[in-house]
């Protein structure tokens, strides 16, 4: 076992204290950005999406942006301008938020689809390109996003090419009445935020990243992946998976295999994290929750999952 997991379990603890009865979810974003991938949250306002992920940021060692996107922003708020220098007679490049290692982009679908699409070369390239110049972003490079449910106002749906940028996209429902009262009763979050320190160094996260690939996928694991795959592609109701979801859904595995301390894929692990890689990819744009947290429906990827046989 790497040196690294048993701190990746001693942050899972830390976050699990800050966000309530969520530990299903934590896991897979924690999974996510060990797998280098970026993460949408998307929720109802107030659930806790921004708190996860500062605390996030906080817990990795990881600098950190946070960018409030509005109907009125523009990609030049996000990636940065050229500013003329009058002294020096000539312009210089001024860097956005986006020159980071973690990016919070909250409330990401509140802005127009133009500056959505300022972020696709970033996340995809890890680089940024302005008036024929390219300027790489720092590493590690994350971009975690939230956004509300489509049906609130005020809100531009992500297109499909946003959407298959994020490797996984989670969602936190409301909490348990008895989480809701450990709220009511117990410290501030701002405060307990306030008191936490790094864990992982930056470091340490690209460590980890690499540790990740080296992760076992056995043949039958492989061949149980596919048959999800294949079903995905078997619909009129919707486009499957493409060959970079595919991969996509490779790296989930093998991240979360990796914090939950194993050295090889089970099938559990494919199981846990499809809905989080596959269902925002299939066109399962929100997954509403009752008050009592739990689905309201059955999602696409459950209902495949459902449907797949385990030989």
């Amino acid at each position: 076992m790497s040196h690294i997991q048993p701190k990746i379990q001693t942050l899972l603890d830390k976050l699990n204290q800050i966000v309530l009865d969520k530990e299903e979810a934590v896991t897979l974003a924690v999974s996510c950005i060990l797998a280098d991938g970026h993460l949408l949250l998307q929720d109802l306002p107030g659930m806790g999406k921004t708190t996860l992920a500062h605390s996030l940021a906080i817990l990795l060692g990881l600098d950190f942006n946070r960018v409030q996107f509005t109907n009125d922003m523009l990609p030049a708020d996000i990636l940065g301008m050229m500013i003329y220098n009058q002294s020096e007679q000539s312009f210089a490049f001024r860097k956005g938020a986006v020159f980071t290692q973690l990016l919070l982009a909250d409330e990401i679908n509140r802005s127009s689809p133009k500056t959505q699409s300022a972020l696709l070369e970033a996340m995809e390239e890890k680089q940024v390109t302005q008036d024929g110049q390219t300027y790489v972003l720092p590493k590690p490079f994350f971009v975690i996003a939230t956004q509300n449910p489509a049906q609130q106002a005020g809100v531009y749906p992500l297109p499909e090419s946003q959407l298959d940028r994020f490797l996984m996209c989670v969602s936190l429902g409301y909490p348990s009445p008895k989480a809701e009262r450990e709220l009511l009763e117990g410290r501030d979050r701002r405060a307990m935020m306030g008191e936490l320190v790094p864990i992982l160094t930056s470091e340490e996260v690209t460590q980890a990243q690499r540790e990740v690939k080296d992760i076992y996928i056995a043949p039958v694991v492989l061949d149980y992946l596919q048959k999800l795959v294949a079903k995905t592609r078997s619909s009129q109701e919707y486009h499957g998976l493409s060959p970079r979801g595919v991969l996509a859904l490779k790296r989930a595995c093998q991240a979360y295999a990796y914090v939950l301390g194993q050295d090889n894929v089970a099938i559990d692990d494919v199981q846990a994290v499809f809905s989080a890689v596959a269902d925002h990819r299939l066109g399962q744009r929100f997954v509403p929750f009752h008050h009592l947290g739990g689905l309201t429906e059955m999602t696409i990827a459950r209902r495949i999952l459902d449907e797949v046989a385990i030989d």
